[in-house]
């Protein structure tokens, strides 16, 4: 396994591999930067086909976490952690106690949180052995807990700002919105549509999930394979990343794409086709930097709950500033978001 050659390393400080084969983990956790404060971001919990398909999603997401929180404006750098479920993974305290103590060896240069297959108890159990660790059990009026409705909102805000940007749409009312994926953030996000009045139509691998929204929020459902091309005016991945390409743009119908996933761009070239197709691109590490605000506001204990929310908010304004400037230049989303990240880590550094 090579880091160096990887496709995703991005002058990555720090790559650790973790290893325990009395509790079976096997985990990696990478540092992209620090610049800007300690390394933060979630720990995903996946099954990979292959060490490499997860070294290289480890790489590419703790990049997207410096850039996320960078344009958050977060005292936090970049990083990212995965868990593989191996064959001989069994989930235990055990497991997670010791991914806990790795965590710990870096001494606070990575902040892990919750992210995909992850839970608050887990977090907690995780905190048994490192006070580096964020969305624990929410405490009365503070900032923490499940991450996932915090990211939610803050998608609900950017959705919105696209609507106004691109279809001159003041309200979210009478919309159709696709949702890819409706576990965590994709339920919450459902919810809100819902409660705007946008008309919801949704997927997801796992069916039980697609009965809740469908039940609770008369959502209409379709196959996994079709939700990209649904006749929908927004599309909102909510999944795993790398869904728009070569391949599935074409087929793409909506006009917005602005959803809670991670590089949903298999490559940043897909950015300019969503562009020539005359799709508006919200830069996903953009709108989806919710839950990471909250992670923040708990971790430095300088925001309570209800601060969160005025923060999570200024996610519209910012991506209509990100829209503005591709009106202007012609440029696509991506590429503009991509410049000022990189422009305010340079600066930190």
């Amino acid at each position: 396994m090579s880091v160096f050659s990887n496709p995703a390393f991005d002058n990555h400080e720090r790559v650790l591999f973790c290893r325990d084969e009395p509790s079976g983990l096997c985990a990696i956790i990478a540092i992209h930067s620090t610049a800007l404060g300690p390394a933060a971001g979630g720990t995903r919990l996946w099954a990979y086909a292959s060490d490499d398909d997860a070294l290289y999603d480890v790489l590419r997401l703790s990049q997207g976490m410096s850039y996320k929180n960078a344009m958050a404006g977060l005292k936090f750098g970049g990083g990212k952690a995965v868990i593989m479920k191996t064959p001989d993974f069994d989930g235990s305290d055990a497991l997670f106690e010791r991914f806990g103590e790795f965590v710990d060896t870096l001494g606070g240069d990575y902040i892990t949180a919750e992210d995909v297959g992850m839970s608050v108890e887990i977090m907690a159990t995780i905190a048994r052995r490192t006070r580096y660790v964020s969305g624990l059990p929410l405490q009365s009026g503070k900032a923490g807990g499940d991450p996932s409705p915090k990211t939610a909102y803050g998608i609900y805000c950017g959705i919105e700002a696209a609507a106004k940007a691109r279809l001159g749409r003041d309200s979210l009312e009478g919309l159709r919105v696709a949702v890819q994926g409706v576990g965590h953030v994709g339920y919450y996000l459902c919810k809100l549509l819902h409660e705007a009045g946008a008309s919801l139509v949704v997927s997801d691998i796992d069916e039980t999930r697609v009965d809740r929204v469908c039940g609770e929020l008369g959502a209409d459902r379709v196959g996994s394979a079709q939700i990209l091309a649904a006749d929908a005016d927004v599309l909102a991945p909510c999944a795993l990343g790398a869904v728009l390409h070569e391949e599935s743009i074409p087929g793409i119908k909506a006009r917005i794409i602005a959803g809670g996933a991670n590089n949903q761009l298999r490559s940043p070239e897909d950015g300019q086709r969503l562009a020539d197709a005359g799709i508006l691109y919200a830069p996903d590490y953009v709108i989806n930097a919710g839950g990471i605000i909250n992670v923040a506001c708990e971790y430095f204990g300088d925001v309570d709950d209800e601060g969160v929310t005025d923060l999570l908010a200024q996610i519209g304004p910012r991506l209509a500033d990100i829209f503005e400037e591709a009106q202007r230049t012609g440029e696509p989303t991506n590429v503009i978001a991509d410049r000022r990240a990189r422009k305010i880590i340079a600066a930190g550094a």
